[in-house]
């Protein structure tokens, strides 16, 4: 049985709009392809910021890495992929268990 895959984004919000724009888009596919959130904003307690000072996270949880790549790498998600990169700075990681 294959273990699940956590998808970890960082995103910097400028323009609120175009997010919520982009979470609507998003979220059906990420069902879609067997995801489902975890966790979305909230506060942020931040331990030790040596390498890294994340801004607003939001954790996914899919049921194999394999099914997390699908998804990032699908042509339903590719043109929102695509802008999301020009207005939402992000960092975007897949751990697997």
């Amino acid at each position: 049985m294959a273990k699940p895959a956590y998808v970890i984004v960082d995103v910097d919000i400028h323009d609120h709009d175009a997010y919520e724009d982009y979470k609507a888009q998003v979220t059906p596919l990420v069902s879609q392809f067997g995801g489902e959130y975890l966790a979305r904003g909230g506060t942020l307690d931040i331990v030790l910021d040596q390498l890294w000072k994340p801004t607003r996270m939001v954790l996914l949880k899919f049921p194999s890495r394999e099914a997390a790549k699908t998804f990032m790498d699908s042509e339903e998600y590719a043109p929102i992929r695509k802008s999301v990169k020009i207005i939402l700075p992000a960092q975007l990681f897949c751990l697997k268990e």
